[in-house]
């Protein structure tokens, strides 16, 4: 192999990053790539001239890790594969229990190690439909297939990781590591295959993941979903609990990821060059906790920010010293459900029909380990069905197999456009080390890697850049009129949480994914912004429609961009995004410090909207009792409550936990004198309707909170708490007072609690909350939201930054970073210096060593 070193930077202009030896660094598209002008008419802009970087000889990885206040580690080495490496072992000192187990989910052996229950003992058999339907997608086998054909960054990176997590625990020994994993026998080396089956897996988070019960139930009619013994035991099928009825259409978001992200240009900051506010509102436990850290190559790449639980190698939110970016969860469609045309003259309902022609579904045949108890196991196989369309899924009563659907006899099929997603790691490598809002640009039209993600970015030009970056199923133009015009279509849209696509005509297959040309995106040099709605008003100066911003351009294929798929327009914003709105009319020569604020703040937009004309409202009745479906209430007590509150929620702020419980049956039944209007959607509806339904809400709001235990003026501090969980998932006891908001009451920096499923099978507590609230008699028990947030500017002395990672960088109880973030930011929200410049971190540093170990063992 040729050993010539090149410029990391050279070749991430291109967005890649090729080796020698140990992953030297090359110029080149990719491996494979030798013409000038890419499918779709996309030319590659020229490569900029390679400078010398230094990489290790073959057999050899390590990497310097220096852990700065918080623990937050900064990894350097001189190649990727040793970056890779270095933050794995990072990784793994602080939340291996977390990897270990995302591991053994994607490579579906949760039942091998766990037995059939997700929950022990209950008998729903969570992992053995987890099992089969991972092993269905065929997550496994298309990273054995695929793995040589990716770049050589993705292999550096998959290789470095596994390298760095297996290097962490033959150091330590698995008795030694964190509990409640320590000793575990699922917690083994892992390889690079492993790291690419989790990669896979957590592409499928807002898209097939939601749909394990709907794959494994869809069988033909008259077969049983039932798995087999492959070894007959004289006992027959291996039973399946599951209660077909309680099978409803999955939500795609099913834990309210959210986010905020602005990205400020040179019209609106201080000093001209560019600013980023960037404020995930993610799990803070389970598989989808952030995780701070830096790296560098020196001379040739350095980035800060926070990741994704394992993902190997890149910082996913963060900046380097050119370009800082942010993601927003998007309302674009990332999957979409076919329904299939079956041939009836086929009983076997094996058969379907693309332009009257016949076709056969693919049948295969998985086999799963069942531990059965100590020491013993059973193994089971299931035979699974694909369509050309995707895998095969069925919801009883709706979306059934062999059903008759408007007409016509049907199955359903599922196609998610990230199954499989290999672009990940060369994505956000790219973005990584992404120069200006040109690069960012050239990198989003070569890759959709980021997703289910709106990126928002800024560089130090003051440029900034929207694009709803999602993997969105690229249907042609007539199916996408389709879908627009079938009044049956149309109205799955409305009542179930995707789309209908007709599976009997091979114009409406999907192409793959919608280019970077046709999707929703937007430069300025003012600001963008989103707070989970849609593309529409990333700036409302330039309102985002298909025709209005594009004209006549047409996009690939030659094609005009449709954004059917991308969300909608024209439609009501959440409080959440108001608010967010009104903030960035009040910058103006934004500072850090200004912005900062606005992100800490804790306004609350419905209670700026509605709150003095509730006080009133509920003032003028006095003591008279509203009566309710459980009585009648003295609204008096509450209405003083309101009167005292700030409008802010504060841990000192009474009445925020009145206005909290109004706003969530205010929520359900709003009730406004103005209307929504859409040529006025930031401001509209406005103007509270002061009538009885308010003073009923208001009524059933103190209601609530006298039947979970808390007086009605109790500050938020004494009810709202975080509370992290014992290695055995009982509560701790140390419950932390929390400042904060609720996207319910149109909060910003907004928390809130967790569902019961966080993706692992760690074990945490929960609290039950009282009916139609998310309050519990303990309180409000905060396990989601912020997370990993931070404000940061262009200088031109370099970046400068403030964030916190409100949970924490270990999940591991007797480690020291534990708890440091939340109880600093329990104390008061505020953030923290983030540590970019050398001096400032070789100051700040609290423990620094080195970890490598050779290719050769």
């Amino acid at each position: 192999m040729n050993n010539t070193k090149y410029s990391l930077r050279s070749s991430l202009r291109l967005g890649v990053l090729a080796s020698a030896s140990v992953f030297a660094l090359t110029g080149c598209l990719s491996s494979s790539s030798s013409t000038d002008e890419e499918p779709g008419g996309v030319t590659p802009p020229p490569p900029r001239q390679p400078v010398s970087v230094t990489t290790f000889a073959p057999g050899e990885v390590s990497a310097n890790i220096r852990r700065t206040d918080y623990g937050v580690p900064f990894i350097t080495s001189d190649s990727l594969e040793g970056i890779a490496f270095g933050t794995a072992y990072a990784f793994a000192e602080d939340n291996i229990c977390v990897l270990a187990d995302q591991i053994v989910r994607f490579n579906s052996e949760r039942s091998r190690f766990f037995g059939p229950d997700a929950v022990l003992g209950s008998g729903d058999n969570g992992n053995v439909i987890n099992d089969f339907t991972y092993k269905a997608l065929r997550l496994r086998e298309r990273a054995e297939d695929n793995l040589d054909s990716l770049t050589e960054n993705t292999r550096a990176s998959l290789q470095g990781y596994a390298a760095g997590y297996n290097a962490y625990l033959a150091d330590t020994g698995v008795d030694n590591i964190a509990l409640p994993c320590a000793g575990m026998p699922h917690v083994r080396p892992i390889t690079e295959v492993d790291m690419l089956t989790y990669a896979l897996g957590v592409a499928l988070l807002p898209g097939a993941a939601n749909f394990l019960q709907p794959l494994f139930i869809a069988v033909p009619p008259g077969e049983s979903f039932n798995p087999m013994p492959v070894m007959p035991t004289g006992d027959g099928a291996f039973e399946m609990n599951i209660d077909l009825a309680s099978i409803d259409v999955p939500d795609p978001n099913p834990e309210e990821l959210g986010s905020n992200g602005w990205a400020l240009g040179s019209e609106l900051t201080e000093n001209g060059q560019g600013m980023l506010l960037a404020n995930p509102h993610f799990p803070h436990v389970g598989n989808q906790r952030f995780w701070r850290f830096g790296v560098e190559i020196p001379g040739e790449m350095k980035v800060v920010g926070g990741s994704l639980s394992g993902m190997p190698g890149p910082v996913n939110i963060g900046f380097n010293e050119n370009v800082a970016w942010t993601h927003t969860f998007s309302t674009a469609e990332r999957f979409v459900v076919y329904q299939l045309e079956l041939d009836t003259s086929d009983e076997s309902g094996l058969t379907y029909l693309v332009d009257g022609d016949e076709r056969q579904m693919t049948a295969r045949t998985h086999r799963i380990t069942v531990a059965t108890g100590p020491g013993t196991s059973i193994e089971l196989e299931r035979t699974f069905y694909e369509s050309s369309f995707g895998p095969m899924m069925s919801i009883p009563g709706q979306f059934q197999w062999g059903m008759n659907f408007q007409g016509q006899t049907s199955a359903f099929a599922l196609y998610d456009a990230n199954l499989p997603n290999f672009d990940i790691v060369d994505h956000w490598l790219a973005l990584n080390v992404a120069r200006d809002i040109d690069d960012v640009e050239d990198i989003m039209e070569r890759y959709t890697g980021i997703i289910f993600n709106n990126i928002m970015a800024a560089d130090r030009f003051g440029d900034t850049f929207f694009m709803d970056g999602s993997s969105v199923p690229d249907l042609a133009p007539e199916a996408l009129e389709r879908i627009r015009t079938d009044p049956v279509l149309v109205a799955v849209r409305v009542d179930a949480p995707f789309t209908l696509v007709p599976g009997n005509r091979s114009v409406y297959m999907s192409r793959g994914t919608v280019p970077a040309d046709r999707a929703p995106r937007l430069r300025r040099t003012d600001f963008v912004q989103n707070s989970n709605d849609s593309y529409w008003l990333t700036n409302p100066a330039s309102p985002l429609v298909t025709s209005d911003y594009f004209g006549t351009v047409t996009g690939n294929n030659g094609e005009a961009p449709d954004y059917t798929l991308f969300g909608r327009f024209n439609n009501q914003q959440s409080w959440r995004s108001r608010m967010g709105q009104q903030k960035l009319t009040e910058l103006s020569g934004a500072t850090l410090t200004e912005v900062e604020e606005q992100l800490l703040s804790n306004r609350a937009y419905l209670a700026e909207a509605v709150l003095d004309d509730l006080i009133t409202h509920c003032s003028a009745r006095g003591d008279t009792p509203v009566t309710t479906a459980n009585g009648a209430v003295d609204l008096s007590a509450g209405c003083a409550a309101l009167a005292q509150w700030d409008a802010r929620m504060n841990q000192d702020s009474v009445g925020a936990v009145v206005f909290r419980e109004f706003a969530q049956r205010f929520a359900t039944n709003p009730q406004w004198q103005v209307p929504f209007d859409r040529n006025n959607p930031t401001t509209t509806p406005n103007t509270l309707n002061p009538n009885d339904t308010v003073l009923q809400q208001l009524a059933q709001a103190i209601q609530t909170i006298e039947a979970a235990g808390f007086a009605v003026d109790a500050p938020l501090g004494d009810v709202q708490f975080v509370e992290r969980s014992n290695p055995d998932g009982s509560p701790s006891g140390n419950r932390l007072p929390w400042g904060g908001a609720n996207n319910i009451e149109g909060g910003f920096n907004v928390f809130r609690s967790q569902g019961a499923d966080d993706g692992t099978l760690l074990p945490r507590h929960r609290y039950a909350t009282l009916p139609g609230s998310q309050l519990s008699e303990q309180g409000y028990h905060i396990t989601s939201g912020s997370s990993w947030m931070f404000v940061m500017r262009f200088t031109d002395e370099g970046p400068e930054g403030r964030g916190l990672l409100t949970y924490s960088q270990s999940s591991d109880i007797f480690s020291p970073h534990f708890l440091d973030q939340t109880e600093f930011y329990s104390q008061q929200p505020r953030l923290a210096p983030i540590r970019f410049q050398e001096a400032d971190i070789e100051e700040n540093t609290i423990r620094s060593y080195t970890v490598g170990a050779s290719n050769d063992d």
